[in-house]
């Protein structure tokens, strides 16, 4: 197996370069080898036709080109833009090229560790592209070495005097060859001693151009297939009911019911297992009806008889918790973390010609997946194969593996499309499931999870409290500036330091951190029974409601433009330190907020009939922010109008981004307008979509207008990037319009309650 060096890349006997993750994004990229231990490529790469030329490419004679997917495609776009990068460097014909979604990479390393085929793989983080951007332009250029290796010596030319361009490699004197022709003789070649150099910019052809999603075709004819649409011959399809309260245990069970339902094959228990972190085990106690179709184990279900026992889950209500946070800060307790302390705002306190206090609440949330948690496992003596919904492949492989005990080379995973995942498909509570009732059955299982459970055992984003304050000099400068925060972490027993389980709820490097003198961040911890987990763009999500509401607030009270207190406060641009290496671009941040307010006509933000709300976030050097108008008519009120500016540095796809963008900015509305998990006596109390309503066309906007404010870096994260700003704007503007302010969510229920 080869190994990067020092120096470059080691050759090994079989031509291949093993993907070697390196540091500071630097990686070395090469084609996997083709033991027999490897995981199968999928059906559409196998065939003497094809020729290997890296992890990520195949070539046939014909000059088909086929690029791996490498991260599950969760809707973001990664299975259209990381192949687009590959494809770029490889100069090939996007026309001629086919996307393959490629399942976990995984064979037998030293001491029979896995080692990872494909590198990092995982989906829907916000991370995918600038992960990829160094190894796939690499394993791009790699294949576009060796086809110009090939077309030197068959064309007496030296190689650094050819070109390539959509798929033909090019001669001084106009002589071509296509990639389809040289296929055959590149993949034979030897790698170099060294990784070949990537292009520069201004030679890309594709990168920066509108492509189309590769499975659009598929999903509107109706074609695409969800880990839900996969079979197995033999299979039993199985269908859970859990205990209401993750540390319950069952009372009494009568299974004759459900057995006597034509079809039910079994009844089965399954127990989380002590000791391991949430998400990786069975979430909560729960009965499994096995039957050959799934009408047949909905039924049985349906007739099952049993009491649970509750544990000590009953005190969880999140009404309590609501009134435990206010009590925190409210009081004098020392804060479980402080986050960030510049400058001394006690001082600044003392000194100020105003101060200003608020308070805003939020909800608890599911994740309410489209496609609900389910998995297909076939679990053999010494094979398993599963095909999942997974954000992260590695960490399913986990999971099965510890429950199998079968070595890294006799797991297979596949992931089709995932049905979305806004970070629930981070935990494999459900593969555990599947695994161990296609291990006890003796058969494939094909996992199903009903709304219900998907809503009532979902690893939630916790309720949390923020409590604001600023303080003001006579020129209407923030000089301090107090945040207070009260949630349940996300972080919590699994296996995180105490003193970073903080690092879910809240950033330290937010705004305004770096642009008020004086700034202080303080986080509270409260313990809940309620399962948390990841959540789609924590911990920005909350925390952006809160400030740029609060910004609002300051706008208001001074008596002053919104738009003037927020550039006052991002001051001229510069590069300001965060700490931690992490820097905020003062003039990309201005820039994107500038836009937005020409876009939706700001100017007149103060003579306007409808709302104008505004609002500006960053993360991860990344830039964004959104502008909304809103009329009213009585109780009803209407977004008219939504504007997104983002910067991510350089725009793989600019379709896919405005997607991302657009689609973000519909969930953010979504969420904030009318969702909220509540729980009493420790149950969850929203069971079905109409206790948990996602918002429908009439309450969204017609479109959201995308800006792309484009910049010459490196590429960012943008999956979730327009989460943060989407509320806070749509409640400053519901203040324009209504002098309703809005400091608690779900923000419908809150207006009609104040209105």
């Amino acid at each position: 197996m080869s190994h990067p060096t020092a120096n470059g890349i080691q050759l090994s006997r079989r031509r291949f370069l093993q993907i070697i993750a390196g540091t500071a994004g630097a990686l070395v990229v090469g084609v996997r080898m083709a033991d027999a231990g490897e995981p199968p490529l999928p059906p559409q790469w196998l065939g003497d036709h094809f020729h290997e030329l890296g992890a990520y490419v195949r070539i046939d004679q014909e000059g088909n080109v086929l690029v791996g997917a490498r991260d599950p495609e969760t809707g973001t776009g990664v299975a259209t833009a990381l192949p687009m990068i590959v494809a770029d460097e490889l100069d090939a014909d996007w026309n001629r090229v086919s996307v393959v979604q490629l399942g976990l990479g995984v064979g037998a390393g030293d001491n029979g560790k896995p080692q990872w085929t494909y590198g990092r793989q995982r989906g829907g983080t916000g991370d995918s592209i600038p992960a990829a951007w160094g190894d796939l332009r690499q394993a791009g250029a790699l294949a576009r070495w060796l086809l110009t290796q090939a077309a030197a010596r068959r064309l007496g030319v030296a190689a650094d005097r050819l070109r390539c361009e959509a798929g033909t490699v090019i001669a001084p004197d106009g002589r071509r060859v296509t990639y389809g022709s040289l296929a055959d003789d590149a993949s034979k070649l030897d790698l170099p001693q060294q990784a070949p150099p990537v292009k520069t910019p201004d030679r890309y052809t594709l990168i920066g151009k509108p492509v189309g999603d590769v499975d659009a075709h598929a999903i509107v004819t109706g074609q695409a297939k969800y880990t839900i649409d996969h079979y197995e011959a033999d299979e039993l399809v199985a269908v859970l009911l859990h205990c209401p309260w993750p540390d319950g245990s069952l009372a009494r069970i009568d299974t004759a019911p459900a057995l006597a339902v034509k079809g039910v094959v079994k009844v089965m228990q399954l127990r989380p297992e002590p000791g391991q972190a949430p998400g990786q085990t069975v979430g909560a106690p729960a009965i499994a009806v096995l039957a050959e179709n799934t009408w047949a184990a909905l039924e049985g279900r349906a007739k099952l008889a049993c009491d649970w026992n509750p544990g000590k889950a009953t005190a969880a209500d999140s009404t309590a918790f609501e009134q435990q946070a206010n009590a925190l800060l409210g009081g004098d307790a020392a804060p479980t973390t402080r986050v960030r302390d510049d400058g001394d705002v006690v001082k600044a306190g003392k000194r100020a010609a105003r101060r200003l206090e608020a308070t805003y609440y939020q909800p608890w949330l599911a994740h309410a997946c489209p496609e609900t948690m389910n998995c297909l496992a076939v679990i053999e003596q010494d094979h398993a194969r599963l095909v999942v919904p997974t954000q992260a492949p590695q960490a399913a492989y986990a999971v099965v593996q510890r429950l199998t005990g079968l070595p890294p080379d006799k797991i297979e995973i596949r992931v089709p499309r995932v049905g979305g995942g806004y970070g629930r498909r981070l935990d494999h509570d459900y593969v555990a499931e599947a695994v161990l009732l296609a291990k006890a059955a003796g058969k494939p299982i094909r996992l199903l999870w009903t709304r219900d459970e998907d809503l009532t055992h979902d690893y939630y984003r916790s309720a949390c409290v923020h409590k604001l304050g600023a303080t003001l000099d006579r020129k209407r400068r923030i000089v301090g500036w107090t945040q207070r925060m009260a949630s349940a972490s996300a972080l919590d027993g699994r296996g995180v330091p105490a003193d970073h389980l903080w690092t879910s709820e809240v950033a330290a490097n937010q705004l305004p951190a770096g642009l008020v003198p004086n700034c202080r961040s303080d986080w509270y911890a409260l313990q809940s029974a309620l399962p948390r987990g990841p959540y789609r763009a924590m911990p920005h999500l909350a925390n952006a409601f809160a400030v740029e509401s609060f910004l609002d607030e300051i706008a208001h009270a001074s008596r002053e433009d919104p738009l003037v207190t927020r550039m006052r406060l991002l001051g001229a641009p510069r590069n300001v330190p965060l700490g931690n290496g992490a820097t905020l671009d003062v003039g990309r941040l201005r820039n994107v907020l500038q836009q937005v307010a020409d876009r939706i006509g700001w100017k007149d933000w103060l003579r306007s009939v409808n709302g104008l709300g505004i609002a500006c976030w960053h993360m991860d050097g990344a830039y964004v922010a959104h502008a909304l108008e809103v009329s009213r008519q009585g109780e009803v009120l209407t977004i008219e109008r939504a504007v997104c500016a983002v910067d991510v540095g350089r725009v793989v796809n600019p379709l896919g981004l405005q997607g991302q963008v657009a689609g973000a900015t519909l969930d953010a509305l979504s969420t904030a307008m009318n969702l909220a998990i509540t729980c009493k006596d420790g149950k969850v109390q929203q069971r079905h979509w109409k206790d948990y309503p996602l918002a429908n066309m009439a309450q969204l906007p017609n479109a959201v207008e995308v800006i792309v404010a484009g910049a010459d870096r490196p590429p960012t994260g943008a999956s979730f990037l327009a989460m943060p700003t989407a509320a806070p704007a749509l409640a400053n503007a519901i203040f324009r319009v209504s002098a309703v302010r809005v400091r608690r969510l779900p923000l419908m229920k809150e207006f009609l309650r104040l209105f």
